[in-house]
């Protein structure tokens, strides 16, 4: 076995590990509003986001091809900046970073976003091994995303949901809630796919992001192998089936305690932005960003008060952070890969 498929396949497998990662940390994103309404029991909630977060995966490729656009180790000559061995070391400590960060971030329960540590991780790598960042597809793909994604799902659902209480304001509080968590298991399930449809592309970019870099004559930039597609479909599958118990509390109970309706409004609408972003945008958006947002714009109907907005609080702070704390993470992870492997 030569050094260059030894790395290609280490990278893979942390590639798979980080998918893994993401899927037991997302996997309260699309389930927790439904657990925390009794709309359905947490097993079942993570079987059903499990088989769609599989299903979601398999819709598309776009996501992948921007993630694997944000970093390129050629110039502008179509020469390469540093040799194939520091190019798959880059993208190999790019997921670590992300790795160390999606792991601290589940440990205390906060609804970090894995999309921007992977993104943060690949920068701060990449800088640290001194080849091109692709500024204008991470602002316009990424950090204007970033910024506009919640604020619309804050929006959003705040507006279904008053929808929602006008059309229903004189039925019976009894029977909207019991229709309304029927329909919870629809939602649910729309998140779920949504979830699949953004994350595990992303690791898919990361991966062909390798196969570009050690074998250019074989792989592009423009053609997912179907072995990408289906490993990192079922890897974030399996993440998701194994649970993120810890996050779900804070979903589902600690920024708002939520009814079956808002449950629904905050699904529905997170669903609708998932699609949209990554099937006529290409952006690769954060699903727990634009969730927590649709989960506070639900909320906030009740009225302003009931949303606990310290807990709020710290949410945008590990929002804000994720970027440069990957990216710091990857950094040291490259220094030390740097030392082992080159």
């Amino acid at each position: 076995m030569t050094l260059t498929l030894a790395i290609v396949i280490a990278v893979v497998v942390i590639a798979l590990a980080f998918d893994y990662t993401n899927g037991f940390h997302d996997a309260a994103n699309a389930i927790a509003t439904s657990v925390s309404t009794r709309a359905l029991t947490p097993r079942i909630a993570l079987t059903l986001a499990a088989l769609m977060n599989f299903i979601g995966a398999l819709l598309g490729q776009e996501v992948a091809k921007t993630v694997a656009d944000v970093i390129t180790i050629e110039d502008a000559n179509g020469n390469l900046q540093v040799g194939v061995h520091h190019g798959l070391v880059i993208v190999m400590a790019g997921l670590l970073g992300a790795i160390i960060w999606n792991l601290i971030t589940w440990y205390f329960g906060l609804p970090s976003s894995s999309s921007h540590a992977l993104i943060g991780g690949l920068v701060g790598a990449a800088i640290a091994g001194g080849v091109s960042v692709k500024w204008d597809t991470i602002v316009q793909k990424v950090l204007i995303p970033m910024v506009i994604s919640p604020l619309f799902g804050f929006c959003a659902a705040f507006v279904v949901m008053t929808l929602i209480l006008w059309i229903f304001r004189k039925g019976n509080p009894h029977r909207i809630n019991r229709g309304f968590r029927g329909m919870q298991t629809i939602s649910a399930a729309a998140l779920a796919l949504g979830h699949g449809l953004q994350d595990a592309q992303k690791t898919m970019g990361v991966i062909l992001l390798a196969l570009v870099v050690a074998y250019p004559s074989t792989y592009d930039i423009e053609t997912l192998p179907i072995w990408v597609v289906l490993a990192a479909a079922g890897a974030i599958s399996a993440g998701t089936y194994a649970g993120g118990w810890r996050i779900m509390r804070t979903l589902g109970r600690k920024i708002i305690h939520l009814d079956p309706p808002r449950g629904f409004a905050a699904e529905s609408v997170g669903a609708g932005v998932l699609y949209t972003t990554a099937f006529v945008f290409h952006a690769p958006i954060s699903t727990t960003h634009t969730i927590t947002s649709a989960v506070m714009g639900a909320g906030a109907t009740k009225r302003f008060s009931a949303v606990r907005w310290g807990m709020a609080r710290t949410i945008l702070v590990a929002w804000v952070s994720t970027f440069p704390a990957a990216a710091l993470a990857s950094w040291g992870c490259y220094e030390i890969l740097h030392l082992i492997l080159l």
